[in-house]
């Protein structure tokens, strides 16, 4: 596991069981730290169960689809005792409907580098390299049932980190962020139902890591992205639990060309009002504003909601409409949402202030 630094620059007003690893001044990063190979490999916890892992990615393509993909040793939200490593592949075209493959694999089937990108999880498999005059190429393949996905994800941006990565919980649950590639140009071939296209399009990877019950710190996320021609904004807005005292982290980067020029995790965040989605069966906000104040100034408003899924239905037994009722009273309304949404975005450096607007993707994940 990536080791913190000695003396992690803690948010202020935190309660004490939490550390955010900010290289400082404050919950910032006056120097970024160089994401290295081993950043994006394997975080084992020696002598733990409740370690959690996967790496992440998608291409929005040229032809209009959207292409996404997990490779998971653990996903965080999954009991230990029943988790098994698994490949996601989703596919959104561009009318509207979705095609989402989920498959489970023996763990002896599984194995990922600890010195660098290079994780396989039955037939699928990603790993990175590095050439001498260039930022580094990610090679994707995923294959389950009759979908296969053959990418390569070619970086426009160094990779980045907020701090040294890592949010300490108490002294035995930790979470880990890195972006091997915050902006990507994707290039390679899409398979369906035996049908093979050459596609190109502009990419993201992420990976997260980590040891704990999340369920038990976390509450929930927003995370999200967006770009233009000359900007690329990412961020990811984390709410633990009560128990944890509410707190909330807010990371931030902001490039400009080929360049990260803002790495912080002091936003300020609004939410809009409450709307209520069935299908999820809790409510997400109608909009979004992340301020970092004379820098930036962001705001999310829904559109469409792309994917709406009720958490409790994954889980068996539990997720049987007669025992939904209990499970709500016991653990909430967990719920995960993909937003389509227009974004406004003001931008001030260096004394001179633009404003960019689009349409991006972002989520929302509850865990209560």
């Amino acid at each position: 596991m990536t080791t913190p630094p000695t003396h992690p620059t803690p948010r202020p007003n935190a309660t004490p069981e939490i550390v955010e690893t900010w290289n400082g001044p404050g919950r910032r990063d006056g120097v970024l730290t160089r994401v290295l190979p081993r950043h994006n490999g394997a975080h084992p916890v020696p002598g733990s169960r409740s370690g959690f892992e996967h790496w992440y990615f998608d291409a929005h393509l040229d032809d209009g689809h959207i292409v996404i993909g997990f490779l998971n040793l653990r996903r965080p939200e999954e009991p230990a005792f029943v988790a098994r490593p698994s490949v996601e592949i989703l596919i959104y075209a561009p009318d509207g409907t979705r095609r989402q493959v989920f498959a489970r694999h023996r763990r002896r089937d599984a194995r990922a580098a600890i010195g660098e990108c290079d994780v396989r999880v039955g037939r699928s498999h990603a790993h990175a390299e590095f050439p001498a005059d260039s930022l580094p190429i990610h090679h994707v393949y995923l294959s389950e049932e009759d979908v296969t996905v053959d990418l390569r994800f070619h970086n426009e941006l160094p990779g980045w980190m907020p701090g040294e990565g890592e949010t300490l919980f108490g002294h035995s649950d930790v979470f880990g962020w890195v972006v091997p590639a915050p902006r990507a140009r994707v290039e390679g071939t899409v398979t369906v139902g035996g049908h093979t296209r050459t596609v190109t399009g502009r990419g993201y990877a992420d990976h997260n890591w980590g040891a704990g019950d999340m369920k038990r710190v976390i509450d929930r996320w927003h995370w999200g992205r967006l770009y233009d021609d000359d900007y690329s904004l990412l961020y990811a807005l984390v709410r633990t639990q009560d128990r944890w005292g509410g707190h909330e982290s807010r990371p931030l980067m902001l490039a400009r060309g080929g360049e990260i020029v803002l790495s912080t995790g002091e936003a300020e965040v609004t939410e809009g009002p409450a709307v209520f989605d069935a299908t999820a069966d809790r409510s997400y906000p109608e909009w979004l504003r992340i301020v970092v104040p004379d820098a930036v100034d962001l705001l999310l408003t829904v559109n469409e909601v792309v994917h709406a899924h009720n958490l409790l239905t994954d889980v068996p037994v539990a997720g049987h409409p007669m025992f939904r009722p209990l499970l709500n009273r016991m653990v909430g309304h967990p719920g995960y949402f993909r937003f389509s949404s227009t974004f406004e975005l003001t931008v001030t450096l260096a004394g001179v202030t633009e404003t960019r607007r689009g349409n991006t993707l972002h989520e929302l994940v509850a865990l209560t």
